[in-house]
């Protein structure tokens, strides 16, 4: 961050020590020295008082910062995003792998603990849909993008766009294709007393 430099640049412009600078703005000469190193970074209040003892706008004092913050911001987006991804395919791949373990050797209270582990694969999912959602990200060359913290320039973006209502459908297709090959196979167990 640059705040330290910009308060160290207008503090020494003042002819100001950390310690007079600190009792000016109220705080102690280990947070002007912590502001400065870039160890911590200075709340609102002591921002305005800044800006003012040194006769600058906000905007001055903390250029180049705001950029930064919004880069920090998005960067743990996308870990969130990554963490979740990471979950769900777990989860998911668990649910299928199990089912039938589970069905064959603990019968019915083998589709009790597979629903339970499915509603929580359910639940993942539901979050990285959301958060999909929320970072506006539709198809898979978007998701990709985001997952690494980039994002597509405006000609992808719009191919991307028009793949949406595709997607929607296919997702609907495999969505009863899956349900129905579920319901299948528990009724075939469930017939043959598996």
């Amino acid at each position: 961050m640059e705040i330290g430099t910009q308060i160290k640049k207008y503090r020494n412009a003042l002819e100001l020590s950390q310690e007079e600078l600190a009792d000016k703005i109220y705080v102690t000469r280990q947070t002007i020295s912590n502001w400065e190193n870039q160890r911590s970074y200075p709340d609102i209040h002591s921002l305005l008082l800044l800006s003012s003892l040194f006769n600058i706008s906000l905007d001055q004092l903390i250029k180049g910062d705001i950029e930064m913050m919004k880069q920090e911001i998005d960067k743990d987006e996308v870990e969130k995003f990554n963490h979740l991804s990471m979950i769900f395919a777990i989860l998911f791949i668990a649910s299928i792998v199990m089912f039938v373990p589970l069905v064959v050797f603990l019968k019915i209270y083998g589709i009790i603990i597979w629903a339970i582990l499915f509603l929580i694969t359910l639940g993942f999912g539901i979050k990285v849909e959301r958060s999909k959602k929320e970072n506006d990200i539709h198809t898979y060359k978007e998701i990709v993008a985001f997952s690494e913290g980039k994002l597509l320039d405006e000609i992808q973006r719009q191919r991307e766009v028009g793949k949406r209502p595709y997607q929607f459908v296919l997702k609907l297709i495999s969505g009863a294709c899956i349900g129905t090959i579920i319901a299948g196979i528990a009724a075939l167990l469930v017939k043959y007393g598996v």
